[in-house]
């Protein structure tokens, strides 16, 4: 659904694409420490690559992991090792999560358009009805 809204939507300017940590620690531990490893990548302009490797490898998710993709994604894993090792993007990722829940947010995925609540995993035209109507006015 994701690639449909950014080729439609995102990538012709209509829609702003934000996205945001929402680590449910008790269901997945390693959520945070995942959201932190990608915060350290987008650092080096790997998010997105980051990203989907921790959602195709979710069985296996540490720390050794994440320094490893480091490696494999070319990044300077020293300054990638310094800011997961610091935790440096904690405190973002602990305000995504709790202004996610502030705004009604209670699993993944969710997402919020211009305040409204869409939650779980919906087609993409569940969000093009929405959009268009955000974009009628």
């Amino acid at each position: 659904t994701l690639p449909q809204i950014e080729e439609e939507y995102v990538n012709t300017g209509k829609v702003k694409f934000v996205y945001k940590h929402f680590p449910l620690d008790n269901i997945h531990p390693q959520a945070t420490p995942a959201a932190l490893a990608s915060e350290c990548a987008q650092e080096q302009g790997k998010f997105w690559e980051f990203h989907n490797t921790i959602f195709e490898n979710q069985q296996s998710l540490s720390d050794a992991s994440y320094k490893q993709w480091a490696v494999d994604l070319s990044l300077d894993t020293e300054k990638f090792n310094d800011c997961y090792d610091t935790q440096k993007y904690l405190s973002d990722v602990r305000d995504d999560l709790q202004k996610g829940s502030a705004a009604g947010i209670r699993g993944t995925p969710g997402f919020l358009l211009n305040g409204q609540l869409i939650s779980g995993a919906k087609p993409f035209a569940v969000f093009e009805q929405a959009i268009e109507a955000e974009l009628a006015g």
